[in-house]
């Protein structure tokens, strides 16, 4: 037998559930899970629909404030087709999907090779996974000071670095092409060892008595993490894509902090431009139709993202 033939058969052997004894359903236990369950879908009700029925009803609503009351009036659609031509909402989308995707990208792979290499250390295991989860404790507003401060033009310590080496100082905050590339690189920083953990959770998790049957059918250690590590590893990196995913299409932090959007619409994102609208210019209505497009927007792609990764899993 072919060793990728061997690690796939491992892996679907890993895969298939066991039978569960005495799994057949004891009366009235329906009707007690549903009475269980129902605290928290009420609460699920109140904080997670109300809000999202408010927000269809206030996107077909142009909303204003008369004597501190607020004023609906109904327009259907006009707040949706007004979308169409708003070129701040447009250069968001586009920010904003290079945005999470790049960092995304970026943090999965670094976490995840941050977390076979501390998967293999056998000494001082407990101070490489403090020192990695550093980043993910400071607080936003912090980070913003701290990389504000280090991306400064004239006293910055990368640019004091890079005039070490005879490279002239960037305007990395300033500079279009550089802006947005410098969030990323923020984001990066503060967000890997979210993947990192979640990744090396994953790791220590899996059947090792599978990569015993791999190394004694011979196997690379490449092969090993290409037919065997990576196969079962599937559903945690699916899992941490969608989480980093959904926190990556609501940056908001990183850029009030340190570019506020600019230089121009460098670094406009969603989050962002929804925040413009309804706070700064109080078009509630409109802000609402805008954030309710992007809400189905993320939501589609993440229902896309664990699809595709559902059917790879299945394939191998």
């Amino acid at each position: 037998m072919s060793q990728g033939k061997a690690g796939g058969l491992a892996v679907r052997d890993a895969r298939r559930p066991a039978a569960r004894p005495g799994a057949e359903r004891l009366p009235g236990e329906g009707p007690w899970r549903l009475l269980t369950v129902s605290p928290a879908l009420l609460i699920f009700a109140l904080f997670t629909v109300l809000p999202i029925v408010t927000l269809v009803l206030m996107a077909v609503h142009h909303v204003t404030w008369v004597e501190g009351a607020s004023v609906w009036t109904f327009v259907g659609l006009d707040n949706f087709r007004a979308l169409a031509g708003d070129n701040l909402f447009r250069a968001g989308i586009l920010n904003t999907l290079i945005f999470a995707l790049t960092a995304v990208g970026a943090q999965m792979v670094l976490g995840f090779v941050l977390a076979l290499l501390v998967s293999d250390i056998k000494l001082g295991k407990t101070l490489y996974r403090t020192i990695f989860l550093l980043p993910i404790l400071v607080p936003g507003i912090v980070i913003g000071a701290i990389w504000k401060l280090m991306y400064n033009f004239d006293f910055g310590i990368i640019n004091q670095t890079l005039g070490t080496i005879g490279i002239p100082p960037q305007n990395w905050l300033g500079e279009p092409m550089l802006a947005l590339a410098s969030i990323i690189v923020v984001d990066i920083w503060h967000w890997t060892p979210f993947c990192f953990l979640l990744l090396l959770a994953g790791l220590q998790s899996l059947p090792q008595d599978i990569f015993e049957a791999a190394r004694v059918d011979g196997a690379t250690p490449w092969q090993r993490l290409w037919h065997v590590t990576l196969p079962l590893m599937l559903p945690t990196i699916a899992v941490t894509f969608v989480f980093r995913a959904i926190i990556a299409f609501k940056v908001f932090d990183e850029i009030f902090l340190l570019t506020g959007g600019g230089p121009g619409t460098a670094t406009e994102v969603l989050s962002f431009t929804i925040y413009r609208r309804f706070f700064t210019e109080d078009r509630v209505g409109y802000g609402s139709a805008m954030s309710l497009v992007t809400f189905l927007g993320v939501a589609l792609i993440i229902i896309v993202a664990m699809n595709l990764s559902r059917r790879r899993g299945a394939s191998l």
